[in-house]
């Protein structure tokens, strides 16, 4: 009976300490990974997972069993990073939903013991958890970069960040440049953008617009951004977005003491208090540094004020789980809030001396690109100059051939009735010699009568007529021939030059095989145009030498963001040492508000939402993001606190 019990116990404690996995999937914005990590159950009943992190592999005993760290939040988030190549860590976080509520895994805490769901994979988001207050400063990697901007890039397209009309155009115009780079004409032609969701619908339900007027808006300024990086275009686009007023902004929905429903906003510079129907414009704003503590009981959320005279103020949320949430991202947010007010550690020292220098490497590197394809483009316009050139020797060549064609036929006729005419002029010759034998004939014939006499004497008068007139018109046939003769003569003489002209226009374009052939600059991959004696090897027959004159004579002319965006007034005046984006550009302003004017005409009035609303209003009044916090804080913080009690 005891040795089956030992048995049995031994057989269950071997099946406790046989090892299972279970897999973790990881969704970042534009990819997914997953992960198999084991499960073992040791002696004693402590859980420990593996893979072991590789910094206490060394500490593993023989049996690999007692000295096994345990599978935590950190963990697993460290495998993360290292895999994504992730050094700007404190950014980031593993997400995941509970409830309908969305949580965070505690660094701190084994994975297994969140209320994660069990179903597998299991599934986390990893997602920038806070937000830099000036991205072109503190995000340092690539990496990072483009992980925030894309993150962005959907919150504004899934309205999770309200962004105007006119500033989504532009900030889509960066969102192309960073996918296609440079614009080309040739390569992106009309409807390239089609499949492209580029714009939120909000902004695209507001305007009576076709998505081709949309996409010709938008290529017009990415036209625009030629020359830029991916890296330069994500960072613009960042820039440009950070000056939104929901950017980086986590709402909850809160009580304060007398019930009044609010909305908490909590972002890097602090804590805003909305009011539910506007997340845009806070009532009330506390900055980090204004924070002294920050704690919970159950769904009571209490903050006290740096100034130890003023009353902590209270406000109760909905759930304990959000509780949880807010006080995650207050204790985050004012980390980094003091952190950025420091000097910066050792660790990003080296890394923003490492990112100088790769972006240095890639202006190099860029630079060089852009030589050789300038390089490429003077070799092409090379090229197509000395076809082009070619094609017109070719043409003069063929039109000299044509016209030593029409010539010589011209000279052949003339010859042949040269020819005739000498025919002619000797049948005349032997006429008149017949008429004068007949006359000769007539004389000798003695006529008795001297009618007959009569008769004959007026013939002999006709005859002698006839014969003058027939000795004048061989006379002049003669003449005629002479001048055709002398025609001929300057007819051959006018071939023999336009055959000289096209021996000079032969020997052009053997200059100009010379010239391409001591190109050295064009590419090898170029085709040749050598001019090869042969392929100019015409027949030179042509007379018409007044119409050849005028070909020959046509190859002397042959020819050798603030008030778009709704951000008012002087940045002098708002939060200290911090400048819009959208002012550092007055053209970039001019280019805003002319398309908001544009397109106003075409919007449907009916369909703006609230945000819309409020938005124009804030934009007619001057007010921005930042200060609008300004001028909340400038206000003691008690009566801050004394404000917010009485909401």
């Amino acid at each position: 009976m005891a040795g089956a019990i030992a048995s049995r116990m031994s057989f269950s404690s071997l099946k406790r300490k046989q090892p299972k996995t279970f897999t973790v999937r990881i969704a970042t914005m534009d990819a997914e990974m997953e992960f198999s990590c084991e499960r073992i159950i040791l002696v004693g009943g402590n859980l420990y997972f593996s893979p072991v992190p590789h910094s206490v592999q060394s500490q593993l005993d023989e049996v690999g069993c007692k000295a096994l760290v345990k599978w935590k939040g950190k963990d697993l988030f460290d495998l993360v990073c290292r895999t994504l190549g992730l050094r700007e860590t404190w950014f980031f976080g593993l997400q995941y939903t509970i409830k309908d509520t969305v949580a965070w895994l505690k660094m701190d805490k084994k994975v297994l013991d969140h209320d994660v769901p069990t179903e597998e994979p299991k599934t986390f988001h990893f997602l920038a958890k806070f937000y830099p207050e000036n991205a072109e400063e503190e995000l340092v990697q690539e990496i990072t970069q483009h992980l925030f901007f894309l993150q962005v890039k959907k919150q504004i397209l899934d309205e999770k960040i309200f962004c105007p009309p006119e500033a989504s155009v532009l900030l889509a115009s960066y969102a192309v440049q960073a996918k296609y780079g440079d614009y080309d004409p040739n390569v992106h032609k009309r409807g390239f953008l089609a499949q492209e969701e580029l714009l939120p619908k909000r902004v695209i339900n507001l305007y009576q617009m076709t998505p081709e007027m949309w996409e010709e808006r938008i290529t017009a300024w990415y036209a625009e951004h030629r020359g830029r990086a991916r890296d330069e275009a994500e960072m613009e686009y960042l820039k440009i977005a950070q000056d939104l007023e929901m950017y980086g902004v986590n709402y909850f929905a809160i009580r304060n003491k007398k019930g009044t429903e609010l909305l908490l906003g909590v972002d890097a510079l602090g804590l805003h208090i909305y009011d539910p129907d506007n997340r845009l414009t806070p009532k009330i704003s506390f900055p980090w540094n204004e924070i002294r503590n920050i704690s919970y009981s159950d769904k009571e959320f209490t903050i006290k004020p740096l100034d130890k005279k003023i009353d902590v103020f209270k406000f109760n949320s909905s759930k304990l789980r959000v509780n949880k949430l807010i006080l995650q991202l207050c204790i985050g947010n004012h980390d980094l809030f003091m952190r950025r007010r420091k000097a910066d550690s050792l660790e990003v020292q080296q890394m923003k001396a490492q990112a100088r220098e790769e972006k240095a490497r890639k202006q190099m590197e860029r630079q060089c690109l852009a030589r050789e394809k300038q390089m490429r483009e003077e070799a092409e316009r090379t090229r197509d100059e000395l076809e082009r050139r070619l094609m017109q020797l070719k043409e003069e060549a063929t039109m000299a051939n044509e016209a030593l064609m029409r010539s010589e036929e011209t000279a052949d006729l003339l010859a042949e009735k040269a020819q005739i005419t000498e025919e002619e002029a000797k049948l005349l010759a032997q006429k008149a010699a017949e008429a004068e034998q007949e006359m000769q004939r007539i004389k000798a014939t003695a006529i008795r009568t001297e009618e007959e006499k009569r008769l004959m004497e007026q013939k002999v008068l006709e005859a002698e007529m006839l014969a003058l007139k027939m000795a004048e018109e061989s006379e002049r046939r003669a003449k005629e021939a002479d001048q055709l003769k002398q025609d001929l003569q300057e007819a051959r003489e006018s071939e023999r030059r336009a055959k000289q002209k096209l021996l000079e226009i032969t020997s052009k374009s053997s200059y100009t095989q010379s010239m391409n052939s001591s190109t050295t600059a064009l590419p090898t991959d170029l085709p040749s145009f050598n001019l090869i004696s042969e392929s100019l090897s015409f027949d030179f027959k042509d007379t018409d030498m007044k119409r050849l004159s005028m070909e020959i004579e046509k190859e002397k002319y042959v020819p050798h963001i603030q008030s778009a965006l709704g951000f008012g007034l002087d940045m002098s005046q708002v939060w200290p040492g911090r400048v819009e984006y959208m002012e550092k550009s007055k053209h970039l302003q001019e280019q805003l508000n002319e398309l908001k004017t544009e397109i106003e005409a075409l919007k449907l009035k009916e369909r703006e939402t609230a945000l819309d609303i409020l938005h124009n209003e804030n934009s007619s009044r001057g007010n921005s993001k930042h200060n609008t916090i300004k001028k909340l804080t400038l206000q003691s913080t008690k009566s801050r606190v004394a404000f917010f009690e009485e909401l």
